[in-house]
């Protein structure tokens, strides 16, 4: 496999990049190529103990330096003094030297408890060749931990900023942490995510909601999130939810119903939309200005159809950059955003009216990810004249 080129135009998510501790496996290569990662989401049902500014948790590795420096009990380390009292942590860090005044490194034993626990731990590992397309064997121990409150997502890792969307977000996990904040709301509805991408909040809201429209664009992106929602039935039969992976492209006018098509849409699939669904998401899917502009003429398009009135949720993170055109620190795109928002809101057709109001984050932390102050969830309410 070769090696992954950062370019100019190479985007990573904070999520993989923030929480080093978490298993990314990496499964298959894509139908261009890129290698795909599978990750383990873990959902904190007990959230209440965990800080909703920085829910990192911590590792394996960080419990056995705190042993080693002193933490927990065990068998004397180098850290001991001879007498049987350990060296805290912090305490004294004067350099040991020897006779010749040379520093005096005091190396662990071969047969340290630590040394030997950590080679107990490890996995042995054996490299794979794959091919496009090709997929690695089955994990019987990635099987085993789909279960419970855990959620196991396919995502890509460094791509270009057109695939972005292979990526996990956390403006994802931030309304992910919404939806199962508020489950009388999205209990039993018919919903609809626009730039669904690998699906992961579609596959939330499908553990209260009745159906979830999971859409988006690209055949490679549209098959890496119907296996998401395959690898995650667990938590979907359960619940009784369904999600139906559906091709909606912006830039169209009309829904896809080719039948030869495989994310198509059938005709009694639009009929529910239209006539059942009240919810409408959207997950950090605002980075281009003329995706952004087509998200929202299809918000518009599709809100003015629905028999109900119905709510979307946007959430966006506020991403700061040093741009030579202003020679200053800006947002364009998160700008391009709000001015969208205020358009929408200013609309006089005499068929639908829309709201706009801030959503502000102070429900639970669900998830393992750093909830930042850039991070918001607005609320766009569209009610039919």
């Amino acid at each position: 496999m070769d090696q992954v080129t950062f370019r100019s135009d190479t985007v990573l998510s904070d999520v993989h990049l923030l929480l080093p501790n978490a298993r990314h496996l990496m499964t298959r290569l894509n139908g261009v190529g890129q290698p795909v990662f599978i990750s383990r989401f873990e959902i904190l049902r007990d959230c209440e103990d965990h800080d909703p500014g920085n829910g990192t948790p911590v590792t394996d590795a960080e419990e056995r330096v705190c042993e080693a420096c002193g933490g927990g009990e065990g068998p004397r380390g180098e850290g001991e003094e001879e007498g049987g009292q350990r060296e805290e942590c912090g305490g004294d860090t004067q350099a040991r030297q020897d006779e010749d005044g040379d520093l005096d490194v005091v190396r662990r034993p071969r047969g340290s408890v630590v040394l030997e626990r950590d080679a107990a731990d490890r996995d042995a590992i054996h490299p794979i060749i794959l091919s496009k397309g090709e997929e690695a064997p089955a994990n019987e121990e990635l099987q085993e931990e789909c279960a419970g409150d855990v959620i196991m997502i396919e995502h890509t890792m460094a791509t270009p900023l057109e695939d972005a969307g292979k990526q996990v977000w956390r403006g994802a996990l931030l309304l992910a942490d919404f939806i199962l904040s508020q489950p009388t709301l999205f209990h039993g509805a018919t919903m609809l995510e626009l730039g669904a991408g690998t699906g992961i909040t579609s596959i939330v809201a499908a553990t209260l909601a009745k159906v979830v429209y999971c859409t988006d664009v690209g055949q490679d992106l549209l098959n890496m999130c119907q296996r998401n929602v395959t690898l995650n039935r667990h938590l979907l039969k359960p619940a009784g939810g369904e999600v139906k992976v559906r091709e909606l492209d912006w830039l169209g006018d009309e829904f896809c119903t080719d039948s030869e098509a495989e994310f198509s849409w059938m005709e009694e699939e639009v009929a529910d939309l239209h006539d059942n669904a009240t919810l409408l998401i959207a997950a950090d899917v605002c980075y281009d200005d003329d995706l952004t502009d087509a998200m929202f003429r299809t918000l518009y398009r599709i809100t003015s159809n629905l028999r109900h009135t119905s709510v979307a949720y946007l959430s966006i993170e506020k991403r700061l950059n040093f741009t030579l055109r202003h020679m200053d620190v800006s947002c364009e795109a998160y700008d391009h955003f709000r001015r969208c928002l205020d358009d929408l809101q200013d609309i006089t057709d005499g068929k639908t009216t829309f709201t706009v109001e801030p959503v502000i984050p102070r429900f639970p932390q669900f998830f393992h990810y750093e909830r930042i102050e850039q991070l918001e969830l607005w609320k766009v309410t569209a009610t039919p004249l």
